[in-house]
């Protein structure tokens, strides 16, 4: 008998990491035809792991489950997975902004390392697997290319992930089948998304692609330092995808959502007024934002496109405080991860499916979200390391 994993993504693959490391026979099923697939996505542009944040703040960026994920944050820490990294041969170091990368910077070369560990200890990976549930004797059920498939399995835990960049291999296909079982499920929506607005066509051709660094985003009480991406759609980037909860609910409620970006957040306002007084008589206004603003092209037509003839009214106040209206979330289908999933009173603390013994979950199925920097592949990762510890308990009692 199996121990069955249904997911090979990162809460998936720590908990095959476990289980096997305890001597039990695992089983990894995964729906694409290779391993890892948005896990390799998300390290395109630099991999990262987790945050150094202190704990007590790192645990507050999962809001409303903050309580829940603070158990399994506490049980595998930030510390402990550089540690789980440099294991694996991958030298971590912690950037500026605190959040931590391998040296690679890259997902592959952990991958593989990963893989070949599983490997070693005897876990054996089932790609090109599509779950479709259970089998009136409860044995799990796969769709493959050879023709439906059944395995029977001692234990299983469910670790699809959402429904984020479905192309990818996430793509929310369990819910029905859950849903079936008399377990609630939260909506899936996007989480960490980008949001649209209402590029005039001159803007949208000109400048869909160009940064916003180091920028400043406002909404209600909080704010974020990051950078943003003028899209043909709207606007992505770490600085929105960390209101990107707050946001999404905002627009819920009332259609719409007003950020205000500060262009220059290193400098006070006061600062800009002297410097923007400072230029020469008469020197033109695309000049002034260039030279004494210190405003990038991007930048300084943003400010054109938001405000138009009232810019120059009160320019400095304008550069720090720049609002721009959202019209909407854009959709799962370039979310980087989802929001919603099995509601958290519908697993026991272990994380076991309570309408369903023997079966757990890690990862992004569940009802949680949390803002890229580290902390939304830590979620995952924490998750699928307390739903192993926990089965190999379950193991050693009935065994």
């Amino acid at each position: 008998m199996t121990i069955a994993i249904i997911g090979a993504g990162p809460a998936g693959l720590r908990a095959a990491e476990v289980l096997s490391g305890a001597g039990l026979k695992v089983d990894v099923f995964d729906r694409m035809p290779s391993l890892g697939r948005k896990f390799l996505m998300a390290g395109r542009g630099g991999l990262n792991l987790t945050h150094s944040e202190q704990a007590s703040s790192f645990v507050q960026k999962y809001g409303q489950a903050a309580d829940w994920v603070r158990p399994m944050l506490e049980a595998f820490p930030p510390e402990v997975v550089q540690i789980w990294a440099d294991g694996l041969g991958q030298e971590t170091f912690v950037g500026s902004s605190g959040r931590v990368f391998p040296k690679a910077m890259k997902a592959s070369p952990l991958l593989r390392a990963w893989i070949a560990r599983l490997t070693a200890q005897g876990v054996s990976f089932h790609t090109s697997h599509s779950w479709t549930g259970w089998t009136d004797d409860g044995a799990l059920s796969f769709t493959t290319a050879a023709g439906p498939v059944t395995i029977e399995a001692e234990a299983t835990l469910l670790a699809m992930g959402g429904a984020s960049w479905p192309r990818l291999g996430s793509d929310g296909g369990w819910v029905s089948i859950l849903q079936a079982q008399g377990v609630a499920i939260t909506p899936l929506q996007p989480a960490n998304m980008g949001f649209k607005l209402d590029w005039s066509p001159i803007f949208r051709e000109r400048f869909a692609g160009q940064p916003l660094k180091a920028v400043g985003v406002r909404f209600g009480d909080r704010q974020v330092r990051g950078e943003l991406m003028i899209t043909s759609a709207g606007l992505e980037g770490g600085a929105l995808y960390a209101l990107s909860a707050d946001l999404r609910r905002a627009i819920e409620a009332e259609g719409t959502a007003t950020i205000e970006i500060d262009l220059k957040p290193s400098r006070t306002r006061d600062d800009l007024t002297a410097r923007l007084h400072a230029t020469r008589p008469g020197e033109s206004l695309a000049n002034r934002l260039r030279k004494a603003a210190g405003l990038s092209p991007a930048a300084a037509n943003l400010l054109r496109e938001a405000k138009g003839v009232d810019l120059v009214h009160d320019l400095p106040g304008v550069i720090k405080r720049l609002p721009i209206l959202l019209t909407g979330a854009q959709g799962l289908d370039r979310a980087i991860s989802t929001a919603g999933g099995v509601a958290l009173d519908q697993v026991g603390p272990d994380l076991q499916l309570l309408a369903r013994p023997g079966v757990y979950l890690a990862g992004e199925m569940l009802d949680w979200e949390a803002p890229t920097g580290g902390y939304l592949l830590q979620g995952c990762l924490a998750s699928g390391d307390w739903a192993a510890r926990a089965m190999v308990a379950a193991q050693a009692v009935s065994g």
